[in-house]
Order: C-alpha cells, then sequence, then structure tokens
C-alpha cells in the first residue's frame, strides 16, 4: 500500500504546475499522453517524491528520457495542507496504479485492499455496503468528496452511493483512527477521501464492459482545457440482475443505476477555484438485507452532491472557504411493489455546510483555525417528530408527516511545527449540536512524526472524537426495531504508535493503537426466553447492576428481547496491530521486467466489552479479528499485466439463520485477478472475482456471489 510509484515503458507528455507555495501539482505515475485516459495513473507523492520520466524530444525512446523529482502532493490528514512526506500519521493512499490495476468495480470494492478497512457487502457491484475501519460501523467515518463532507445523516448504509466511476478517480485516502480535530463529529474512528481527477487536458474516454449475472456497464467522460480554466463531465450506467432469486423466483439481488459528474475550476495566479455537482440515482434487490422476515426487500435512491470551494492568500494568510448542499432521497420496500402488505418508507435529507479553513506561517511553524457549519434536515414518513404541516412527496398520493432539524457548529485551532526530522500537528476542535442541545466540548489532539535515519521514521498520536446517532438510530421504530430518541454522542479516545521504512523500493509499516470508546451505539437483540434473561424483572424490563453494563440507555421500561434495540454501550475499548510491506521490483530489481510490485497486509484487533450471553448485535460487536490482503503483480509481456489479490478475514460475532439457530461467522478466504492488454489510447481487460467459487458471507443470511467474470474495454483520445 505505501509504496513508491515509478514510471515504466513508453513516452508521455507531461505539464505542472505549481499553484502553491508549498507544493507542486500531483505527478503523472505512468505511461500516458495527455487525453489518452484509458490507461492515466495519478498517484500521490511519498517523503522521497517520485521519480518521473519525460519525453524530451518526443521520440519516447530509453535514450530521451531522464530522471526528475517533482514536489510532493499535500494529503488530507491535518487542517493546514502538509506534503505527503511531512505528514505526522501513517495514511494509506490507494493510488491511480492500483486503481487502475485492481479487479474492482466500485469505491467500496477498491477499500477491500485498505487492511484496517471492514467491508461488509450486501451485494456487490457496490449495491448496498457497509464500510468501518478499526472494528467500527458504518456510521463511525466520514466520507469525503474532493474534502467535502458528504456523510448521510439519516444513516452510513448507503453512505458510499458516490456520483463519480472509479476511472474518474484520482486517489482514496483512508485516514485511520479519531480524526475529529480534522474532520469534525462525522469521524469517531477515521475518514475516507474519495480525490477525482483534473482535467488536464482536453480529451475524452470511453468505456464498457460486460459479465455473469446479466452485469453490463457502461460509461464516457469528456474533458476541455482552455487557459486557466478547465472543465469535465462524465457519466455512466450499470446493471444486473443478480446472483440469487427469492422463493417466490423473484429477482431480489438485482441492482439498476445510474452516475453523471461535472467538475469545474479555474487555476490563477493568487486564487483558484473548484466546483463540482453530482447524482447518483440506484435501485437495488435487497433480499433479506435488514429482517428475515421478508427475502423480497427493495431500496431506492437518489442522492446530489453540490460544492464550491476556493483557495487564495491575503498577505501571510492562507484563506480556504467552501460551500456545499447535498440532498438524499430514499425509498425503501419491506415487500417488493406491494405497499398493500407494509407500507413503503420515505426519507428526504438536506445537508448544507459552510466551511472556512484559514492558516498562516510564522517563525514557529503553522497556524491553522477555522469554524464549520453543518445543517441537517429530514422530513420522512418513520423518522423524526410530527411536523406542523406534512409535506407531500413527489410522484405519490403521501405526504411526509415526521421530520427533525439539527445544526452543528465547530470551531478549530492547530498548530504545525516542522524541524529536522520531526513534525508535530496538535490542536483541538469544539463542538456544539442543537439536536442534543450540549454547550461546547472541546476535544483534543496531536500527531507527531521523527525520522531515525533517512529510511526509518516513528509516528506518536494520542486524539479524541464524537459522533452525532444518526437519524435511523434515534427514531427507526418499525418492522421489529426500536429506536431511542434520547441516545448520547459516541465519544472516542485512541492513542497509536507505529513506525515506517521506506528505502530502494521496499516499504514497510507497523502500528500498534488502543481505542476506548464512550456511549457506543448499537442495535441489541435478548434471543434468550424471557424468564432466562439476565436481570430481567417480574415487569419484563432489565434490572439492576446488569441492564447499566448491558445499555446505557435513558429508556430501559422497554426490554430487548427479540427487537432489534437501539442503545447506548457501557463502554468498547479495543487493541489493534496492523503491518504492511511492499515491494516495487522496478526498483529493487531493475534488471527484470516481469515482476512488477508485491504487496502483503495484515490487522489484527481484539475487543473488550460486556456481552450477555444470547445478546446479539447488528454491527458493533461483530468485527474482524484477523485480516490479511496480498497482492502480486506482474508484466507478463510489455503491454500484457496480470494483478492477483488475496483476502482472508476472520469475523468475531454470530447471527441467527433463518431455522432460528445461532451460527458464528466462518472464515474465508478470497482470489480475485485481473488480466488488462494495456495501450497508450486503449486497453482490454477480463477479471474476475472470487475466483475459486467461495461460499462466504459479511452479513448473516445474505450469501455473497460464487465466481464474478466480467470483461471490458476502454479507448481513450484527444482533442
Amino acid at each position: 500500500m505505501y509504496k513508491t510509484v515509478f514510471n515504466k515503458r513508453e513516452s508521455f507528455k507531461f505539464k505542472h504546475f505549481s499553484r502553491k507555495g508549498y507544493a507542486l501539482f500531483a505527478c503523472l505515475g505512468r505511461e500516458v499522453l495527455v487525453g489518452t485516459l484509458s490507461v492515466a495513473t495519478l498517484t500521490y507523492a511519498k517523503a522521497d517524491g517520485v521519480s518521473v520520466r519525460t519525453d524530451l524530444d518526443g521520440a519516447g525512446t530509453a535514450d530521451s528520457v531522464r530522471t526528475v523529482m517533482l514536489g510532493e502532493v499535500d494529503v488530507t490528514a491535518s487542517r493546514a495542507p502538509l506534503a505527503g512526506g511531512r505528514v505526522p500519521r501513517i495514511v494509506t493512499v490507494l493510488g491511480r496504479d492500483e486503481i487502475a490495476a485492481a479487479p474492482a468495480q466500485s469505491v467500496n470494492d477498491l477499500l477491500k485492499y485498505a487492511v484496517g478497512v471492514d467491508v461488509r457487502q450486501r451485494g456487490p457491484i457496490g449495491a448496498q455496503t457497509d464500510i468501518s475501519i478499526r472494528g467500527g460501523t458504518s456510521e463511525h467515518i466520514a466520507i469525503l468528496l474532493n474534502g467535502i463532507n458528504i456523510c448521510d445523516p439519516q444513516t452510513g448504509h448507503n453512505a458510499f452511493d458516490l456520483p463519480v466511476d472509479i476511472s474518474e478517480i484520482e486517489r482514496i485516502e483512508v485516514i485511520e483512527g479519531p480524526a475529529g480535530r480534522v474532520f469534525g463529529t462525522s469521524s469517531l474512528l477515521g475518514a475516507v477521501n474519495v480525490v477525482t481527477r483534473k482535467a488536464d487536458g482536453s480529451g475524452g474516454e470511453v468505456h464498457a464492459s460486460g459479465g455473469s449475472f446479466g452485469y453490463a456497464d457502461a460509461g464516457a467522460r469528456f474533458s476541455l482545457v482552455s487557459g486557466k480554466w478547465h472543465n469535465q463531465v462524465s457519466g455512466g450506467y450499470t446493471r444486473s440482475d443478480g446472483y440469487s432469486r427469492s422463493k417466490a423466483g423473484h429477482l431480489n439481488a438485482d441492482y439498476e443505476g445510474g452516475r453523471a459528474f461535472y467538475q469545474g475550476g479555474y487555476e490563477g495566479r493568487n486564487l483558484s477555484v473548484d466546483w463540482h455537482a453530482g447524482m447518483s440515482v440506484k435501485g437495488w434487490g435487497s433480499n433479506t438485507f435488514y429482517s428475515t422476515l421478508s427475502d423480497e426487500q427493495y431500496e431506492h435512491t437518489n442522492k446530489y452532491y453540490t460544492a464550491l470551494k476556493a483557495e487564495t492568500a491575503v498577505g501571510k494568510f492562507h484563506l480556504r472557504p467552501s460551500v456545499y448542499w447535498n440532498r438524499y432521497l430514499d425509498r425503501y420496500e419491506f415487500y417488493r411493489g406491494d405497499p398493500g402488505r407494509s407500507p413503503f418508507n420515505y426519507h428526504r435529507t438536506d445537508v448544507m455546510g459552510l466551511n472556512l479553513d484559514s492558516w498562516f506561517d510564522w517563525a514557529l511553524g503553522r497556524t491553522a483555525f477555522g469554524a464549520e457549519f453543518r445543517n441537517e434536515d429530514i422530513v420522512s414518513t418513520t423518522l423524526g417528530e410530527p411536523l406542523d404541516e406534512p409535506k407531500p412527496i413527489h410522484g405519490t398520493d403521501r405526504s411526509y408527516g415526521l421530520g427533525l432539524n439539527r445544526t452543528n457548529l465547530g470551531l478549530y485551532l492547530e498548530h504545525n511545527v516542522v524541524w529536522r526530522g520531526l513534525t508535530v500537528s496538535a490542536g483541538f476542535t469544539a463542538v456544539r449540536n442543537t439536536w442534543s442541545e450540549m454547550p461546547f466540548k472541546l476535544y483534543p489532539g496531536i500527531d507527531a512524526s521523527y525520522a531515525l535515519t533517512g529510511s526509518l521514521k516513528a509516528y506518536a498520536s494520542f486524539n479524541m472524537s464524537l459522533r452525532m446517532p444518526s437519524f435511523t438510530e434515534l427514531y427507526y421504530s418499525v418492522d421489529g426495531h426500536k429506536a431511542d430518541k434520547h441516545l448520547k454522542p459516541e465519544e472516542m479516545t485512541a492513542v497509536e504508535v507505529g513506525l515506517r521504512y521506506a528505502r530502494n523500493g521496499v516499504v514497510a509499516t507497523l502500528s500498534v493503537y488502543r481505542h476506548w470508546g464512550r456511549n457506543m451505539i448499537d442495535w441489541l437483540m435478548d434471543s434468550r426466553p424471557a424468564e432466562e434473561q439476565t436481570g430481567k424483572q417480574a415487569d419484563g424490563t432489565l434490572g439492576g447492576q446488569e441492564a447499566n453494563a448491558l445499555v446505557n440507555s435513558s429508556t430501559r421500561s422497554s426490554s430487548l428481547y427479540n427487537v432489534w434495540t437501539s442503545v447506548n454501550h457501557a463502554r468498547i475499548n479495543s487493541t489493534g496491530v496492523e503491518a504492511n510491506a511492499s515491494v516495487d521490483f522496478r526498483r529493487l530489481l531493475p534488471g527484470q521486467g516481469v515482476l512488477r510490485s508485491l504487496g502483503v497486509s495484515y490487522a489484527y484487533i481484539d475487543q473488550n466489552q460486556r456481552r450477555e450471553p444470547g445478546v446479539l448485535s447488528l454491527y458493533a460487536l461483530e468485527y474482524l479479528r484477523h485480516k490479511v490482503v496480498a497482492r502480486l503483480g506482474l508484466d507478463l509481456l510489455p503491454c500484457l499485466a496480470l494483478d492477483v489479490s488475496y483476502r482472508y478475514q476472520y469475523r468475531e460475532g454470530s447471527y441467527t439463520d433463518t431455522g432460528g439457530v445461532n451460527r458464528n461467522y466462518r472464515p474465508y478466504s478470497l482470489v480475485d485477478a485481473r488480466l488488462a492488454w494495456n495501450k497508450s489510447r486503449y486497453s482490454f481487460y477480463v477479471e474476475a472475482n472470487n475466483l475459486f467459487d467461495a461460499d462466504y458471507v459479511d452479513y448473516g443470511n445474505v450469501p455473497q456471489p460464487g465466481l464474478w467474470v466480467m470483461a471490458g474495454v476502454r479507448f481513450g483520445f484527444e482533442l
């Protein structure tokens, strides 16, 4: 994962610029002509820089190239921008090389190869996936698109309904551990920042693919660059019949969705402005995703994203304001197409945010300060408090009768010191939320790194963060669920130490962390008979110390028996170890041309929480104790590349199957592969997921597909 990417083979034309005084623009990391996007590879830079071969005479011969060292690209791990080599925190970056080579069809699939990330799929090709970090849940991470928070306060289940195709992505940054000081209240256990590619020339790309289970995908991307202005637009459509049927023989794992994305920008000497707008529309058969009472559930979502960012300098001060508005529409059908049996649930969420980041350099380092305002509003048929005036639901004869509005205000201060081999970033965020009527509360943090030698760097950090409950956790009380609208915010404290070694194409990292979580939220069910439940009183409620140990909820009058109930756990503590090692054979063994790269990663987590016998957890008490990821890249021929990925996962926790039997999750191994013929203007590829047709589940009662084979083509052109 942590490898410096080097060029190879054919020629390309390259241009870069620096619009800031502290960093150069991203550099190219693989062969491509400007405007040819099919195998273009933008990537991130490491502390050592990136070695790039430039076309000096246009001939593209071996004699015409030389190696140049370019500046580093900033990664998002602190409030003030710091180059990748100076960030005092280990950040996993999936660059263009890895994205282009991965046998993946969505961002969800790409994140499987980040060892600290748990990707729990309820369906393939990004249909519905819960993504968490370091033993948390899908609610515990902040999702950002080009640095803009796009988290859905209704639920974290659909957080990765992104409007961009993976071919649009320049890099994916994964920040593990509490990051409230950097990303606000959504980042209890980390953040994922998806950075899209900026147009560096006028041109375009078209791609199409097809495969098993009626899978089909097609898309196009066009860009136009004129002077200081750049614009690009893309769109795509994906569908599949799915890999399973309901008991009645109907489709129940099918998928259909479209996406559209526009981004533009202006790059001046002292001012840069970027904007984007996008939409994602999709519907999918939800099988038994949320309940075993129906195997014909269905869900449909529409999501709209808009944002405007600017960056300028006024004297010594750098200002980076941004404004965004996102809308999320969700329709959930417990019985697909049959509202008479169970009325459909409708939700509409609007999120508006204003951020002002600023920083300045002085004799003692770089100081950043600013504020963020975020308003979250929902109208729904099932979530929230009764509205004074119901609002009609477009396209139906029903109305939204419930709703809720809350506002989060955050202030932050951070100072960064870079002195010789030492980097320190320390500060705090002060948070206030109108929903909980909480006063401003401080959450501090400090990250530090020190270069022990030219190849070895040590890291240490202490951070605190919080998360507000989602609207679903507060109000969803239907279909066997009972929510608690008085839930407390979750809080997390963490310490971490680590080492990173990088030399001659060999990169290795080791991290050890400890998390202390308070008021952790989960949906629990006590599956034991009522007379066997610990602490059960004559009136059927939980009582005494047993109840206090099991939940920390203000509504103790309701039992957990056979009902999924949202509660605050008293505490959940976690200890984890992560190790990564990668080899770039093009640097280590430059005389050979077959071996390209090899990476092996391992993650271990142990959670310590009180768990009563027979009490089932829907999310928080189920985590990956062991995860192993290995990736091998081979260049079989000058234009023929083979990439093979392996994953092993051992999950703690259990589930009740459709027959009422409690079962533990079984460990499983998966192998994915991709064979691609890459030329400067086009590429052909064949890829297979679950190559050996393994039988596995990420969630109980939702079997995953077996062998899935796809083939496709990409073609790029210049304008």
